[in-house]
């Protein structure tokens, strides 16, 4: 993966194309400014570099009850740069004497003193620093002051839509529609966790599922609902159809996450698991009685069978 680094360990390079940004999904909306510092990187020789913020900005600025839900956490966000071809990523702990910097102040005294730069990449409407007063106008500024180049990058979009972290969110925890995620995404959207004992209903009707206890609780949980799924168990790729929601069948009130794993039968309590999200294949719902819901869980696994074939 790209260089995790926090600011306090950071290596002072002049020669270093910047950008800014939370980069939360690292989506379609994000692909253009980050393409843009790695070909810059290329043609100057230099170092690509992304900064990044800890906690999401929005959670110290505007702190709501449960915070920003993320598509990604650091470690993810630094695989997924990498293979955008990025070297390094810079996380700046974000707290509320931070937030309290000058656009001004940050550029001089974090990007340049502290990163180094040789060209600043800025998206067309990105503003920065106190109240995001920071503008294109004040890199550019600074830049002929302290001797680099800014480039601005222009709208993109998907569709007719705009993509941003905010519309993904709300498409995956409010619609459950992961397609359309995977498309602003481009990538199917995943959680990682831990398998830990449940109270084991599924095996007795015949669909065992491994509960999972997500390993960032500030991932976001797709809507309650069946999916289709890709689980990465160690080495072995499998399919399974994912429960997200209280099991209303069984009187259940706590929200889980269970996945049934087709044609697998080993023991994998106590393992961290990588779950893929492809299709929604329907509301959870309360069945009458067992026959029901094993009858619709069958259904359920044809369906995901056929919908994971293709992908």
């Amino acid at each position: 993966m790209a260089d995790l680094v926090y600011l306090d360990d950071i290596e002072q390079i002049t020669n270093s194309v910047v950008t800014v940004g939370t980069f939360d999904g690292v989506h379609a909306g994000h692909r253009a400014i980050v393409d843009t510092v790695a070909q810059k990187a290329v043609e100057r020789n230099a170092r690509s570099v992304i900064v990044t913020f800890d906690p999401h900005p929005r959670d110290i600025i505007n702190p709501g009850d449960d915070g920003i839900k993320l598509l990604t956490t650091l470690e993810e966000r630094a695989e997924i740069l990498d293979e955008l071809g990025i070297d390094t990523m810079v996380v700046i702990p974000f707290d509320r004497d931070f937030s309290l910097l000058t656009s001004e102040e940050f550029v001089r005294d974090i990007v340049y003193e502290k990163i180094g730069v040789s060209e600043f990449v800025i998206g067309y409407d990105h503003k920065f620093g106190r109240n995001r007063e920071g503008t294109i106008e004040t890199i550019e500024k600074i830049g002929m002051e302290l001797d680099f180049d800014t480039y601005v990058v222009s709208k993109r979009e998907v569709g007719v839509k705009t993509v941003s972290s905010t519309a993904i969110r709300n498409i995956i925890s409010e619609e459950g529609d992961m397609e359309q995620a995977a498309r602003f995404l481009q990538r199917p959207y995943k959680i990682t966790g831990t398998v830990i004992h449940g109270d084991k209903r599924g095996k007795e009707i015949g669909f065992p599922t491994a509960n999972i206890k997500p390993e960032n609780p500030k991932k976001i949980i797709p809507k309650d609902g069946v999916y289709a799924v890709k689980v990465q168990v160690g080495e072995h790729q499998l399919h399974g159809m994912m429960n997200i929601g209280t099991r209303p069948t069984f009187e259940g009130e706590a929200r889980t996450l269970e996945v049934n794993l087709f044609d697998f039968d080993g023991e994998i309590y106590g393992k961290e698991i990588e779950v893929q999200f492809f299709n929604r294949i329907r509301d959870e719902k309360k069945f009458e009685g067992k026959e029901e819901l094993i009858s619709q869980l069958k259904e359920d696994e044809g369906e995901a069978k056929e919908l994971l074939t293709d992908q």
